[in-house]
C-alpha cells in the first residue's frame, strides 16, 4: 500500500465506505443503475441518509454517489467496465461499517440479491414512487403517474421563489426546486463559486438541466465577496444589507424588470443564492425591489 492511498484511507468519507460494502456484498459488481437503486434502497433505512437522491430520466439518480465513484476509479478502489461498477480492491468494508448499516447490508441482500434489473426496479419504483416521476419508464408505475399528475394541477400558480443551498446536499436542493415546479432557476450570487459539492455554476447549470429546469446567472444583483467578509453580528448584515439597498438596487432596475418579465413568462422561478435564511441573504431584499415594480401582482415564497 503506498502512502498517498494509505493517507487517503485515513480521511476516507463513511459515505464511500458504504458503496464499497455494498458492491462486496454483491458480489463485487453491480450495474451503475442496479447500483443506484440499492443505494437507494440501503439509504431509506438509514435515519441520517449517506446519499440523497433525485428522480431522473432513468430512476433514481445521485450525484454524490458519481462523484465519489470517479474519486474511488482515481485511488483504483473501484473500475467502470461497460456498464458496471466493479469493487478492485481486496479491503472489508462491510466490516468497517456500523452496526445498524451492517444489519441492514445484510437484510438488503437477503431481499434482493435474486431480483433481475426489471424486478429490482419494479420493487423501487413501487416502494418509492417519487423517484419515477421523471423516468421513461414513469408510465410503468401507477404511484408515480398520481404524483406527476397532481404536481401538474398544484403548479398553475405564478411565484417567485426564493432559495438557499446552505446545509443541505444538491440533491435535496434540486427536489424543492422539482417538488415546486420551478422552471428557471436564477442564480444572484456575484461570484458562483462554492467549496459544497455541486454549487459552482457549471455544476449546478448542468444538474439543473437534469431536472428539466433552466438555469440563468445575473451576477449584477449579487453582492460582491470583500463585501461579505466579517460578516458576524446581525448589525454586520444590517449594514451590509443598507448599502446593498442604496447602491446596488437602484442600479439594477433593468434586470429586476428582467427577472419579473422572466417571471411572467415561465410561471414558477426562484432565485438562488448561499444562506439557508432569507433574512441574512441579499436576495430577499432583490426579491423586496421586484415586488415594488409596476404590474407585480404574484406570491413570492421564501423556501
Amino acid at each position: 500500500m503506498n502512502f498517498l492511498f494509505a493517507s487517503y484511507l485515513c480521511v476516507m468519507y463513511y459515505r464511500r465506505k458504504v458503496i464499497l460494502a455494498l458492491l462486496q456484498n454483491f458480489g463485487g459488481s453491480l450495474e451503475k443503475t442496479q447500483l443506484q437503486e440499492l443505494l437507494l434502497l440501503f439509504t431509506q433505512k438509514q435515519e441520517n441518509p449517506d446519499y440523497y437522491f433525485v428522480p431522473y430520466q432513468y430512476g433514481c439518480y445521485s450525484f454524490q454517489a458519481v462523484a465519489d465513484i470517479s474519486t474511488m476509479q482515481k485511488y483504483g478502489q473501484v473500475k467502470e467496465k461497460d456498464s458496471r461498477i466493479e469493487k478492485a480492491d481486496t479491503s472489508d468494508y462491510i466490516n468497517l461499517l456500523h452496526e445498524k448499516d451492517q444489519i441492514a447490508l445484510t437484510e438488503l441482500h437477503r431481499q434482493h440479491a435474486h431480483r433481475s434489473d426489471k424486478d429490482l426496479a419494479r420493487y423501487t419504483y413501487t416502494h418509492y414512487p417519487y423517484f419515477a416521476t421523471h423516468n421513461e419508464m414513469a408510465g410503468n408505475y401507477p404511484e408515480a403517474r398520481k404524483l406527476k399528475k397532481a404536481a401538474g394541477h398544484s403548479s398553475s400558480k405564478t411565484i417567485l421563489y426564493t432559495i438557499g443551498y446552505e446545509g443541505i446536499s444538491l440533491e435535496q436542493y434540486l427536489n424543492k426546486l422539482i417538488e415546486n415546479d420551478i422552471k428557471l432557476l436564477i442564480d444572484v450570487r456575484n461570484t458562483p463559486m462554492s467549496r459544497k459539492f455541486g454549487f459552482t455554476k457549471s455544476q449546478l447549470q448542468r444538474a439543473c438541466a437534469t431536472v428539466e429546469t433552466e438555469y440563468l446567472h445575473l451576477p449584477e444583483v449579487g453582492i460582491i465577496p470583500e463585501q461579505r467578509q466579517q460578516l458576524v453580528t446581525a448589525a454586520d448584515y444590517d449594514k451590509m444589507f443598507a448599502r446593498y439597498r442604496k447602491n446596488t438596487l437602484p442600479h439594477t432596475i433593468a434586470t429586476q424588470e428582467k427577472i419579473l418579465g422572466l417571471l411572467k413568462e415561465k410561471k414558477r422561478i426562484a432565485l438562488t443564492c448561499y444562506e439557508a435564511d432569507a433574512d441574512r441573504c441579499h436576495r430577499k431584499h432583490l426579491a423586496d425591489a421586484i415586488l415594488q415594480l409596476p404590474g407585480w401582482h404574484y406570491k413570492l415564497i421564501h423556501l
